[in-house]
Parts: structure tokens; sequence; C-alpha cells
């Protein structure tokens, strides 16, 4: 008569509690928390309190509304960083796809020359450009001894001046995203596509432009939100009749002394910031949704 053994079934591991995974945030969300959301709080409730009684009031934002000035300073902004974003993209896909699909050994040059601006500060690189811009700058001289032009050109001390240095500022991170997005996109598609009879432009065009959407938006929102940001480049190259919210911004707070509408000028760009932002990855995520219908009615 045999016997049989029945093993005792094996203990599974415990499932490691929730909280380990709080925890690990914590120390990030404190940051956030303490560094970001406390003073974005204290800086919305000041543009929203009297300066004297510390009532409520949205006299600030009525000023904001029905100042001229403001209103211009917030559409300079605006255009400003969507002429960024736009130049940032347009100048950087071609590089990023060149780093992302070339094996030759100019690829590290590149890659060099790409990431070298940021190896010099933000001033130093304005303070390049203002000398390359300015009326008796670089160009201005050289076309001018050529006898090309009488007087010098307009090129700095305005929009297209700004545009100009906020570009080579924000390039590099332009570049990165558009590599990075190009890069996942399997080269087999490129190569099937090549054998099916499609030119280079036409793979480029079909094929990669709608596949690496997703860093195009990526780029786009970078540049807009660093440029709509930035104050040293519009303060140099802008000159004082350019004035963006950050230029404004300095002013109210160094020259004025009014704090409180300084934050409600604050409170704009964040708002416009974040509404781009949103826009942005609601666009991206309904795409995302729509292809992957797309790819579930063809399986």
């Amino acid at each position: 008569m045999s016997t049989i053994a029945l093993a005792a079934p094996v203990a599974m591991p415990a499932a490691p509690p929730k909280r380990s995974g709080y925890l690990v945030l914590a120390p990030s969300c404190l940051v956030l928390t303490v560094f970001f959301a406390l003073p974005m709080g204290v800086m919305i409730g000041m543009s929203l309190t009297d300066g004297q009684t510390l009532a409520p009031t949205f006299a600030h934002y009525q000023r904001f509304f029905s100042d001229g000035l403001s209103l211009a300073g917030l559409y300079r902004t605006a255009m400003m960083s969507i002429l960024v974003a736009l130049s940032v993209t347009v100048l950087g896909y071609p590089i990023a796809y060149f780093l992302a699909r070339s094996r030759s050994r100019w690829r590290a040059v590149v890659f060099a020359l790409a990431l070298a601006p940021e190896l010099a500060g933000v001033v130093l690189r304005t303070y390049g450009w203002l000398i390359i811009l300015e009326d008796r700058g670089f160009i201005n001289d050289a076309l001018m001894n050529l006898g090309l032009i009488a007087s010098p050109l307009p090129l700095s001390k305005n929009l297209f001046a700004v545009v100009v240095g906020l570009t080579h500022v924000v390039l590099p991170f332009g570049i990165l995203s558009l590599t990075t997005s190009i890069q996942g996109i399997d080269p087999n598609l490129e190569r099937a596509a090549q054998m099916l009879g499609a030119s280079r432009l036409s793979v480029v065009r079909h094929v990669i432009l709608p596949l690496s959407v997703p860093g195009i938006v990526s780029s786009l929102l970078i540049s807009f939100t660093m440029a709509a940001s930035a104050y040293a480049t519009p303060a140099l190259l802008g000159g004082a009749r350019f004035k963006v919210l950050a230029t404004m911004i300095y002013e109210q707070v160094l020259f004025y002394i009014d704090w409180r509408f300084a934050a409600v000028m604050a409170v704009g760009l964040l708002v416009m910031m974040l509404t781009v932002s949103f826009l942005g990855i609601r666009y991206e995520t309904r795409r995302s949704a729509q292809r992957s219908n797309r790819e579930g009615e063809k399986s």
C-alpha cells in the first residue's frame, strides 16, 4: 500500500505594503510643496488682497486687464514664445533626425556642437548676440563695408533679436526632446517604405513626422515655457522698449515696489504657460487614443 505525501503549498511572499510607495514619494512631494506650491499660494494670495487692509479684492486684476501696457506685455510674451517654439522645433528637427539615425563619426561632433551653447551662461550668449546684431555690430559693419546698405539695419532692440537669442538658448533642449522621440521609431519602418518605392522625403513626411508627433509637441511645450519665463535675453536684446511679462515683473518688484501687481503679472504668466501645456498634452493624449482605437479596429 503506497502512501501519497501532499506537499504543503509554498507560501507566496507577502506583497509590500502600499505605504512604501508613499514613503518614496514623500521627499519629492515635500520639496515641491515647500519650494513650489507654498510660494505659488502666497503669490496668488498676495494678488487677491489689498496692500493696506489685506481684504480680498480683484482690483489688481481689474487694473491688469484695463492697462494697455500690461496687455501689450502679455501679447508680446505670447508672440515671442510662439515664434521661439516654432523656430526651435523647425531648426532642431533635422539635427535630431541626424543624431537619431546617423552612425558616422560626425555624429559625436554634431551632438557636441548641439549641446555646446549650454556650456556658456545665458548672459554670455546674449551679449554675444548683442555684439553681432547691434547697430555697429558684426553684421551691420560687414554689410556697410561691402556697400550693400547705407545705414544700419534694425536687428537689435526688437522682437527679431529676442527670438534669435532665445532660439539659441532653447535649441539644445528641443534637439534632445526630438532625438529621443525619433530614436523610439523602428528603423525597419523606413526601410520598408523605401523598399516599396517611397523617396527619402516621402518617408520623412509620411512615416517619421507622424510618428514623432509626441517629440514635436514636447519640443514646442518646452520651448514655449522656457521662452515665456526668460528674463535676461529679452532684457538685453529687447532693450527698454520691448517689454514682456518677465521684465515687467522685475520692474514692478524693484523699481515700483508694487509686489501685488507683480504677483498678478506672475499669475497671468503662469496661467498662460499652464494653458498652453494643458492644450498640448490634451492634444497628444487624444491623438494617442485615436491611434489606439484604429489599431484595435484593424486587429
